[in-house]
């Protein structure tokens, strides 16, 4: 079984293994740049899993950011019968996306 970890950015949980790519909230970091997730809820190593209470002491995911992009567009509408009222907005997520690097 493979080392891997589960950490928390952006207000979302990701697993994560070294190699994956992976879209995440966007970061303050440019491309190129390498990045360390501290937040680490749970790591595993391929024999033995720790979870933390919340966080794991000592554990740290280290990435490298790719690109920054856009997500797919959402649309939110809203009608009334009958009525007239229609509503529609759009909206585009800001992300970044990572690379694994090493687990730690």
């Amino acid at each position: 079984m493979e080392a891997y970890a589960v950490v928390e950015t952006g207000g979302k949980q990701y697993r994560v293994s070294a190699g994956m790519k992976l879209e995440v909230e966007l970061l303050k970091a440019e491309a190129g740049q390498d990045v360390t997730l501290d937040s680490v809820l749970a790591v595993s190593d391929g024999q033995e899993l720790k979870f933390g209470a919340p966080l794991v002491a000592g554990a740290t995911v280290v990435c490298t950011v790719l690109e920054h992009k856009r997500g797919d567009k959402v649309v939110n509408f809203k009608k009334k019968r009958r009525k007239g009222y229609e509503r529609k907005v759009g909206h585009r997520q800001e992300l970044t996306v990572l690379e694994v690097k090493k687990i730690a």
